[in-house]
């Protein structure tokens, strides 16, 4: 991540965060505090109505699932739990972020959330994984599974789990961690439905592996859900360029811009995996009183990217020789 250098050479570059110019006809966003916005109120009611919901349930699953012997239950349930963890984890992250920026964390707490999305995902990827082992050893000697009280609770499951998405849609929007949550019960959902078709199977037909057959199907259902939100989470921990900005593009669009030479020590990176921020230096030979104007136009520039934050040092060819800060 870039930072702006302090020099002797103070003409020759200007922060985009110390000129003060007036930029009431521009979006301009310099408080560094504000990386993104918080939605705490209606998110936190909504985690808490749905940690509920889903903390009912996973109980429900679980006695009836060892009850019934049925593996599809059980399964359902050991999702429904790293969820209701997850949840939790995310809700705690969610309060963590409201702190705002200070001394000893710049760019405020929000990270946190982002490493709660991390955990959610990892956990159920483990569970997926436990009940595709538990499916093939069950494989060739299926138990009897009592249907009545595993149709029940699967059926109560889904309509729970459908409550449980209405709350959490509107929501899915605001963070990583949300938007997680919200496929999480989009997979509950189909969970129950898996659980519902091989209990109504075996009723009647007897074919007790469709139990083993509807567990397989909801690990298969939770993995790639599991790794998508895991694989944007470390991306952002890794400080990763955020999906959908291509940095060449945005040199090529610094670079056309007029009285721009060139443009390099680039980086593009998120904090919340919602918000893109760039820092880079931008070498010119404009004079003083026009490096406002070209700070502006590079400005508008990066919010074509969707970069809502920005720190961009102005320099001139001279001064790319005093680039390494030596202690």
């Amino acid at each position: 991540m870039s930072t702006t250098h302090h020099h002797d050479h103070a003409h020759d570059h200007h922060n985009h965060d110390d000129h003060s110019h007036d930029h009431h006809d521009h979006d301009h966003d310099h408080h560094h505090g504000a990386l993104g916005h918080s939605h705490a109120p209606s998110s936190l009611k909504a985690l808490v109505a749905v940690i509920a919901l889903t903390g009912v349930v996973f109980f429900a699953e679980l006695i009836a699932g060892i009850v019934s012997g049925s593996l599809a239950l059980l399964a359902d349930a050991a999702h429904m739990f790293s969820d209701s963890a997850g949840l939790v984890v995310a809700l705690v992250a969610l309060l963590v972020g409201q702190r705002g920026a200070s001394k000893r964390a710049t760019y405020g707490y929000r990270r946190a959330e982002v490493l709660a999305a991390a955990l959610n995902a990892g956990t159920v990827g483990v569970i997926a994984v436990w009940i595709g082992v538990e499916a093939v050893l069950r494989l060739g000697h299926q138990e009897p599974v009592e249907t009545g009280l595993m149709l029940v609770v699967a059926v109560i499951g889904l309509v729970v789990n459908g409550v449980s998405a209405l709350v959490l849609v509107r929501r899915s929007h605001d963070n990583m961690n949300l938007r997680g949550a919200y496929l999480h019960v989009l997979m509950d959902m189909l969970g129950s439905v898996a659980v519902i078709i091989a209990g109504l199977v075996i009723k009647y037909t007897g074919f007790t592996a469709a139990d083993t057959i509807a567990s397989v199907f909801i690990a298969l259902i939770i993995v790639p859900r599991a790794w998508k939100l895991f694989r944007a989470a470390l991306n952002v921990l890794l400080e990763g360029v955020p999906a959908g900005v291509d940095p060449n593009k945005l040199v090529q669009e610094l670079e056309a811009l007029d009285g721009v030479v060139d443009v390099h020590d680039l980086h593009v990176w998120s904090v919340t995996g919602e918000d893109v921020l760039v820092t880079c230096h931008i070498v010119t030979g404009v004079a003083a009183e026009e490096q406002c104007a070209l700070l502006d136009a590079a400005t508008e520039t990066l919010g074509k990217f969707g970069v809502g934050h920005s720190t961009i040092q102005l320099e001139s060819e001279a001064h790319q020789g005093h680039e390494v800060i030596h202690h």
